[in-house]
């Protein structure tokens, strides 16, 4: 169970002089991070159990359940609303409240929320989707009912396996939709981050980590301002920052502080990519999963690994429609013959592997499922 503080000032006395006591000489922790999780129109239609008349989105999430559930931690980034019916994908999503549902069924934690389509549905979409994600149990960040509800919540600390971390959240924009007040959406504002991150020090966490919605959409390397930004952040004690909204993969980058020490690094992921969505063009039809263990002693909390998951989606036609699948290619890869691909989407899954691999090249390649299977009544 993940363990979360709100910051009341009582409860900030407690963690400043508290302490940790007998506690092992060694603390391990592992998080992964999932990219976009989109819900097109074929996505909310192929969910859609004639048999059951319910949405169904177990599916979507079979394969790469395995991998997400043995995480301490697992985040992802929700880039729709829970408003409610009618339903909708792009440009105004909402999808049905059994995404949300199946995404906490699969093993995520946390939601992140700060991104251009929280607002797509208005402020009772806002709300509703704030409620319904308290209603599956999914922690979320980056967007609040008020002050009020920012000032006790954000940032968001987490405790497991004796590892704190504070997580924070924001976003370049929200399609020049106005935030109605009282809500609030984490903004990408350099004045208030840093404010934030002074206030979660308060909190004494072992390790910092920033999600940021930032970038030029379907572009591959990132560009000025996110270097820009990214160094700002490390400057401010941030360790970790992961990236989203370009819709494809971008570049994994270490940064040293101290280019003499190779040992002490913080870490970038530019741009995780889609996790799920109907988006087909070569790069945007996949994305990756992120994986970092952080080890604590006595002597501080480190990044002591990390790795990636590349992650297609396959959109398998059955029934007139479109049956939607996060497939792990490693998963793919090692039971081939229980996957029944038409020839052009085993030559896409293998193209997106190849790409990814060139790109990310030099950052290790998650192996979790070398020796996972699936029975063929999976399919």
């Amino acid at each position: 169970m993940v363990k979360t503080y709100c910051f009341l000032p009582v409860l900030l006395m407690f963690l400043q002089t508290t302490g940790y006591s007998q506690v092992p000489d060694t603390s391990f922790l592992t998080l992964v991070f999932a990219g976009d999780i989109m819900g097109h129109d074929e996505q909310i239609s192929g969910a859609w159990d004639e048999e059951s008349q319910a949405y169904n989105y177990e599916p979507t999430f079979r394969y790469v359940r395995p991998f997400i559930e043995q995480a301490d931690i697992a985040i992802g980034n929700l880039e729709v609303t829970l408003a409610g019916p009618p339903y909708s994908g792009y440009p105004q999503f909402s999808s049905p409240d059994e995404l949300a549902k199946a995404s906490s069924a699969a093993g995520f934690d946390v939601m992140i929320q700060a991104n251009n389509h929280a607002l797509d549905r208005g402020k009772k979409g806002f709300e509703r989707t704030l409620s319904t994600l308290d209603t599956v149990s999914l922690i979320h960040t980056g967007a609040f009912r008020d002050t009020d509800d920012r000032d006790r919540n954000y940032p968001l600390i987490m405790e497991k396996n004796n590892i704190r971390i504070a997580l924070l959240n924001y976003t370049y924009g929200t399609n020049g939709i106005v935030i109605p007040p009282p809500f609030i959406i984490n903004r990408i504002d350099t004045l208030q981050i840093r404010k934030d991150l002074q206030k979660a020090s308060l909190a004494m966490p072992d390790f910092v980590i920033v999600t940021v919605h930032w970038g030029d959409e379907y572009q591959r390397v990132e560009n000025m301002q996110q270097r820009e930004l990214a160094s700002f952040l490390f400057r401010q004690g941030t360790d970790a920052i992961i990236g989203s909204h370009p819709h494809v993969v971008q570049p994994v980058r270490k940064h040293y502080s101290d280019p003499s020490d190779s040992s002490k690094y913080n870490m970038v992921v530019y741009s995780l990519g889609n996790f799920v969505s109907n988006q087909r063009a070569q790069y945007k039809d996949g994305g990756i999963v992120f994986l970092m263990k952080l080890s604590k002693t006595v002597s501080g909390t480190v990044l002591a690994e990390y790795s990636y998951l590349p992650c297609w989606v396959w959109r398998a036609e059955r029934s007139g429609k479109y049956a939607f699948h996060i497939l792990p290619v490693d998963l793919y890869n090692q039971n081939v013959s229980l996957f029944n691909m038409p020839d052009t989407d085993r030559s896409r899954i293998n193209r997106f592997y190849e790409d990814t691999k060139e790109h990310l090249k030099g950052i290790p390649e998650n192996v979790f499922f070398n020796d996972f299977k699936f029975e063929s009544t999976h399919h």
